[in-house]
């Protein structure tokens, strides 16, 4: 069986972080490791607390995995501190972990702030370099790059910006353009990889940014090569936004175990 580890935060409501990691792993048939890096109390309408995880214990946490198990890929999640980011980097470069999937996490789907400011450029100038590939959505591009982002052609060029920090790659996500369909752009050193998904109608949008990054962790830990592995990611993310169980009363979870409810269903 491929593995795969997740390096993140804990969301007490289920629909993203280390726990939509754990479900999108399982539904790609991966087994899934976690790094813990925060606890956060959280609903569907927002983030009430925030408890950052010792960076001694990170790193403890990802060195009694990575000493076990033959991990197939990484993806790193919320890191919300320069120490956190510190530890983190130290630990997959210690244990020679690849390849890297990094969710850049920034802002919660509440509004609520999951990386602190100071933080940023860590994660531009540590992470970056050793990550196979970047997902980042339209805004946190634009943190990134330093590049405002309007166009399909803005967005490659903030991707290549983010390349030149050391990233193999980068997928701009369309989410939250107005175009529909939507188009994730991904941008390689062959050129741009184009993947449209019609535009689904729904406030179950909570942790799709983790879904997605996990979606591409698991298939990389599966062989998938990389632009293959981003259209399964792609598709397996609009089927779990389409099947949404509409549990909640603000942005809801997604459903990631859809391939199993249209099972019973004889579909």
């Amino acid at each position: 069986m491929a593995v795969a580890l997740t390096i993140a935060g804990s969301d007490s409501g289920g629909g993203a972080g280390i726990q939509a990691d754990l479900k999108t792993f399982a539904a790609f048939g991966v087994y899934g490791l976690t790094v813990i890096t925060a606890v956060t109390a959280q609903n569907t309408q927002g983030v009430r607390a925030i408890q950052e995880i010792d960076p001694a214990v990170i790193t403890g946490q990802l060195d009694a995995v990575a000493e076990d198990f033959s991990i197939g890929a990484v993806k790193t999640g919320m890191l919300s501190s320069v120490a956190t980011i510190e530890a983190v980097v130290a630990g997959i470069t210690r244990q020679r972990l690849r390849p890297l999937v990094v969710d850049p996490v920034m802002v919660a789907k509440s509004g609520d702030r999951l990386l602190k400011a100071d933080a940023v450029d860590a994660l531009r100038r540590r992470l970056l370099p050793i990550a196979r590939v970047v997902t980042p959505n339209i805004p946190e591009a634009e943190v990134l790059s330093g590049r405002s982002i309007h166009t399909r052609e803005d967005r490659v060029i903030a991707a290549r910006f983010i390349m030149e920090f050391g990233a193999y790659a980068v997928v701009i996500k369309g989410g939250h353009s107005d175009d529909d369909p939507v188009v994730d752009l991904l941008v390689d050193p062959e050129g741009v990889h184009e993947y449209g998904a019609d535009r689904i109608a729904t406030t179950s949008t909570h942790g799709t940014g983790c879904t997605f990054s996990a979606a591409i962790a698991a298939a990389l830990a599966r062989g998938v090569d990389l632009p293959g592995a981003v259209g399964q990611a792609r598709e397996y993310l609009s089927r779990a936004l389409a099947a949404a169980p509409g549990l909640g009363h603000g942005h809801g979870p997604m459903n990631h175990f859809h391939s199993l409810e249209a099972a019973r269903a004889g579909r």
